[in-house]
């Protein structure tokens, strides 16, 4: 560091030594020699900011003594500190919200928020309204919007996205999509699921899930083709609409059986689908994996306690949050983010 600049910061702390009531941003800026946006964003751990200069900012701010007022800071932004985090549940009204998949990255969430300085609003959305995304972030509520699902909104997301709302959805990339999405690659989890199976010589393969939904759409495209290229047949007598609750699950499950139809393997569309599967099986005289492979999707907690402990597609959902957290603040800031598609994992345990 040149000397002139040294001793300018070293009479500068000399000036601080002694904490003004009314130190400024900008006498912080003069001591580091950066800018007062700078200065503004290592205080909030942007990570636009390099990770040493914000460490020496933070430093020369706790010697002089400046500490951020959050509300004044929010104020001359205009922001509240608040991200909306809303379930939309049009296709599901009674899913409940400590469904296993929706605790585990809720939690995630507040987690990753939290560390950004970002307190969290939850919302449920049981029932379609016209403009319900919109009226999420307007009227001051939150700063922006984190979708954890598409449900069957795409529409009303994307006219929220046109609206300049900021906004990311957990799901998967649709057609002529304005919004980005965080999510993981369900076609490639839905195939890997089913090839494992077949693999080991399972070749009437069942799917449980409601493939309206986008995100299970692309689980059962997976699956199919993952029978096609080994030239089996979807067969639509093995095929069974289930939602994620688990009292749906086991109808779903019991509906096959009770189809009398032979099956050797089970696709489901979430680990608490086939955790009904496997209790289903069990009840029924069948054994898992002997008489009948299952696998899941997710990598909830339970499903490596399960009995047997389950097969599944990961979703790596930590890495999937902190991807949303990141996404919806650039939106926040002005930028236009990409979406996001994490590479599933196929996680082997005794039920295939």
């Amino acid at each position: 560091m040149p000397d002139h600049r040294r001793t300018s910061m070293t009479r500068s702390r000399s000036r601080l030594s002694r904490p003004p009531a009314n130190l400024q941003m900008a006498d912080i800026a003069r001591l580091a020699g950066v800018s007062e946006s700078t200065v503004s964003r290592a205080l909030r751990d942007s990570p636009l900011i390099a990770a040493s200069t914000r460490s020496r900012i933070r430093r020369l701010a706790e010697e002089a003594g400046y500490a951020v007022n959050p509300v004044a800071s929010r104020l001359r932004s205009r922001q509240t500190g608040v991200i909306t985090v809303a379930i939309p549940l049009v296709h599901e009204r009674d899913q409940h919200l400590f469904d296993p998949f929706m605790m585990t990255m809720l939690a995630h969430l507040a987690d990753t928020l939290g560390d950004r300085g970002y307190n969290m609003l939850l919302s449920k959305i049981a029932a379609h309204q016209d403009g319900w995304v919109r009226r999420l972030q307007q009227s001051g509520r939150s700063d922006g919007v984190i979708l954890i699902g598409q449900s069957f909104e795409h529409g009303s997301i994307n006219e929220a996205a046109r609206a300049g709302i900021p906004l990311v959805a957990w799901g998967t990339r649709l057609p002529a999509q304005r919004y980005p999405v965080v999510g993981t690659d369900n076609r490639l989890g839905g195939r890997i699921g089913a090839e494992h199976m077949i693999r080991n010589g399972r070749r009437r393969i069942a799917f449980l899930g409601d493939e309206r939904l986008p995100e299970v759409a692309h689980r059962f495209e997976g699956y199919r083709l993952a029978l096609r290229e080994a030239g089996l047949k979807a067969l639509p007598e093995l095929q069974v609409r289930s939602r994620f609750a688990a009292d749906d699950a086991d109808r779903s499950a019991k509906e096959l059986l009770a189809r009398g139809v032979a099956f050797d393997g089970v696709m489901a569309a979430s680990d608490v689908i086939a955790i009904s599967a496997m209790r289903a099986l069990a009840e029924s005289g069948r054994r898992v994996p002997q008489d009948v492979s299952v696998v899941g999707f997710d990598d909830i907690l339970l499903a490596e306690h399960a009995h047997p402990p389950l097969t599944t597609v990961r979703q790596e959902l930590a890495q999937g949050a902190t991807a949303l957290v990141d996404t919806v603040l650039a939106a926040v800031r002005g930028e236009k983010p990409e979406s996001t598609i994490l590479a599933p994992s196929l996680i082997v345990r005794a039920s295939a």
